[in-house]
């Protein structure tokens, strides 16, 4: 089951509160611990509670972690932070203008636009790439060709078997008496008419006469 979004705001309910307090407090003190092993940092956590208790972890002695601390907050200005910081966003800011700035241009060349200033080496890599995007969507159309097909015979036998099903159940069923129609007699035929008996005997010498 997916977890849904937690919203970033306080939690109303007490309980709930406290619950959630105690198994994120322990998931931050072991992240600080294993980023200490891991990566042979310095790591110095500290945790006040609602009610004003204290949770704490160090990678070594918490005090000294804290001197250094403060001597470097001392030596650094208090505008110092702000600056980086800015520094940071604006070089984020730039690389990613130049990678889009790039990515445009691809796109144009893919369809076609700009080829003018392309040297033999750039129009081949765009050819390659172009025949590999091609072969990429080949193989997908074939897939869903396949797909579709692999459906299409599913549907097939189960429409056959449906219909096996129909004819078993009607040929099981026996017509009512009524329904079936009486054969007509067939009419005579002039062969069918009582014929005259021929004497076919054989008769040797003269002829006798008969009574």
């Amino acid at each position: 089951m997916v977890r849904g979004k937690i919203q970033m705001k306080r939690i109303e309910k007490e309980g709930s509160r406290q619950v959630t307090f105690s198994k994120r407090k322990n998931g931050l003190l072991k992240k600080a611990h294993e980023l200490s092993v891991l990566c042979e940092a310095q790591v110095a956590v500290i945790i006040f509670s609602q009610k004003g208790r204290l949770y704490e972890f160090s990678s070594s002695d918490m005090k000294k972690i804290l001197e250094r601390y403060r001597e470097y907050v001392k030596d650094v200005p208090a505008n110092k932070f702000e600056e980086d910081f800015i520094q940071k966003l604006v070089f984020e800011s730039s690389s990613m203008a130049k990678e889009i700035e790039l990515l445009e241009h691809s796109q144009r060349m893919l369809l076609g636009h700009g080829l003018n200033s392309c040297s033999l080496d750039e129009l081949q890599g765009i050819e390659d790439q172009l025949e590999r995007s091609l072969q990429k969507i080949r193989q997908r159309k074939g897939q869903l060709f396949r797909e579709h097909i692999e459906q299409l015979k599913n549907k097939e036998r189960d429409i056959l078997r449906e219909n096996a099903k129909l004819s078993e159940m009607c040929g099981e069923k026996s017509w009512p008496q009524q329904w079936v129609k009486p054969t007509e007699a067939a009419p005579h035929s002039p062969s069918s008419h009582s014929l005259h008996v021929v004497d076919t005997e054989l008769f040797i010498g003269l002829p006798e006469q008969r009574c």
